[in-house]
């Protein structure tokens, strides 16, 4: 037990959700964190490391090499024991396994595939599983890793080569990280029965000076050039005995900015050149950042009843379900009153300034 609640909580800082990052599990229960799926549904994954022992010298990371504290592993008989009897209880849903590198790199995630292997074939488990790729593995390994799970995922850590140059020296960006991205991408383009869910990164932010606009210039990147599905922003969070334990955290709201900011581009088509940034590359931390795009835009007020679904969408309180809603009733019957809209999911004291229905301005943009 003692082993599970150390490597579950070490296991917190890779994120499997982008609503309310768990900063531990029960100490009865190690082991179990929450991700939201479409539709806003929870649902309980087994989260946890194979190892804490690692060769990297990530500034930021608990598990940094030069770092003293209680090195663990389990192997993967013993991991792939404790989530079945999970699963079996019910407890979770779903496996999301990483590791640290303990000695050589393909060694490693030998045993983190191993785990899948025993889960899929010697025991029959359907279910979901996300494997992390540890930067600079193989390719025989990440294809066999992707032959087995859901989603696949590679921590890039930094938005550019000499951002992570700032945090690692054992890890090269474009050789370690960006060859293995493109690698899954080619190989999920061949069979898309290879991670079928695709793959997905993460980011720290605030660890070293790079921007948002810095993050979000690479996250569109991944995005259009390596069909990466999703991008999760983990907060810096200084850690004792670690070499960047003097320096600050970023404003509590910067990742949920970054959150924010992200769906613009991923899902509801903006362009970042449509994104408000301050001078120094950050975006408002104290402004939901579509509501800072629309003040600029020149589409507005809206007509609701006229409006394609490419501007619906750039309407702050309007998302894409509520959009779609709106075009499908209006071919019936048109919109008068905002009461109608907010049975929809609209959020109207946002999208009121915003928009015009049957020709009647709802609220002055110069009021806001």
């Amino acid at each position: 037990m003692r082993k599970m609640q150390v490597l579950s909580d070490t296991a917190q800082f890779d994120l499997c959700d982008y609503v309310n990052h768990q900063t531990s599990s029960r100490p009865n229960l190690p082991g179990i964190y929450y991700s939201t799926v479409s539709g806003g549904c929870q649902v309980p994954l087994f989260k946890i490391l194979m190892t804490n022992k690692c060769i990297n010298d990530c500034k930021y990371c608990v598990n940094h090499s030069k770092r003293n504290f209680t090195r663990m592993e389990l192997s993967p008989e013993e991991l792939t024991r404790v989530f079945l009897n999970y699963y079996q209880k019910k407890y979770v849903e779903g496996l999301f396994l990483s590791s640290g590198i303990s000695g050589d790199i393909d060694t490693s995630m030998e045993k983190v595939v191993e785990v899948a292997r025993l889960l899929r074939l010697e025991h029959g488990y359907s279910g979901y599983i996300h494997l992390k790729i540890l930067p600079g593995s193989s390719k025989d390994l990440i294809k066999r890793a992707m032959g087995l799970a859901n989603r696949v995922s590679v921590n890039i850590e930094a938005a550019t080569p000499d951002g992570l140059a700032e945090l690692s020296s054992t890890k090269d960006y474009q050789k370690d990280i960006m060859r293995r991205l493109k690698w899954i991408k080619n190989i999920h383009h061949k069979d898309p029965l290879y991670a079928p869910s695709g793959q997905t990164t993460q980011m720290i932010v605030g660890a070293t000076d790079e921007t948002d606009e810095d993050i979000l210039n690479r996250v569109k990147w991944l995005y259009d050039k390596l069909d990466v599905k999703r991008s999760y922003f983990s907060a810096f969070k200084p850690l004792e005995d670690t070499p960047l334990q003097s320096r600050e955290e970023p404003h509590h709201n910067r990742s949920n900015r970054l959150y924010q900011a992200d769906a613009l581009l991923n899902s509801y088509n903006f362009n970042l050149e449509e994104l408000v940034f301050h001078e120094n590359g950050l975006l408002d931390v104290e402004e939901d950042p579509k509501y800072s795009a629309a003040r600029g835009m020149d589409i507005f007020p809206l007509e609701i009843n006229q409006a394609p679904y490419r501007d619906l969408i750039r309407v702050p309180g309007i998302g894409t379900i509520s959009a779609r809603k709106i075009i499908a009733i209006r071919k019936k019957h048109q919109f008068t009153k905002l009461a109608e809209l907010k049975k929809l999911g609209v959020a109207v004291n946002r999208a009121e300034p915003f928009i015009k229905l049957k020709g009647m301005y709802q609220t002055p943009l110069d009021m806001f």
